[in-house]
């Protein structure tokens, strides 16, 4: 890989297989590259911690003693919503990994903003990016839009199972 981008005059970690490899071994956006026990698991610590914010707001509007079904509705709704602002997160990092690696250029920054390039990426450069997203970005992608529509339905059961006890 670094034969074929030392001629690249875009700045290394603002190389999008750079930061590819920067996105993946962090802490937040490597958790989709875990096998799918651990990433949920990590899903549901996200949702176990948002409990702490979203449990004293449902008791403020339902007392727990006197509505505990809506209570616990509530609270449910409440933290599968920064779930989902999690899984949002996740997408759009990887998303715009995504499109620097698929992109024929690269825009990227000399010395600051004011004296932004372009460099058209060579077409071995370019194919080997088009098979990291087909490959190993796709999947990725793919995982994380299945946790956001998985979350999206069973908040609506939730909600839907509010409606009914009214």
């Amino acid at each position: 890989m670094s034969n074929s981008s030392s001629f690249c005059p875009v700045p290394k970690e603002q190389q999008p297989i750079n930061e590819y490899q920067e996105l993946q071994s962090s802490w937040f956006f490597g958790w989709v590259k875990l096998d799918p026990g651990k990433y949920i698991t990590k899903l549901l610590w996200v949702g176990i911690w948002s409990l702490i914010v979203t449990a004293p707001l449902a008791a403020a509007s339902f007392p727990i003693a006197k509505y505990p079904i809506q209570f616990g509705i509530c609270t449910i709704v409440g933290s599968s919503i920064f779930v989902m602002l999690a899984t949002v997160r996740l997408y759009l990092g990887w998303i715009y990994v995504k499109n620097r690696l698929y992109g024929e250029s690269i825009f990227y920054e000399e010395s600051g903003w004011y004296d932004g390039q372009t460099w058209l990426k060579t077409p071995e450069i370019l194919t080997r990016d088009r098979l990291l997203v087909s490959y190993e970005i796709q999947p990725i992608l793919a995982r994380i839009k299945n946790t956001f529509f998985t979350l999206i339905g069973a908040t609506i059961a939730v909600i839907i199972s509010w409606l009914l006890i009214y």
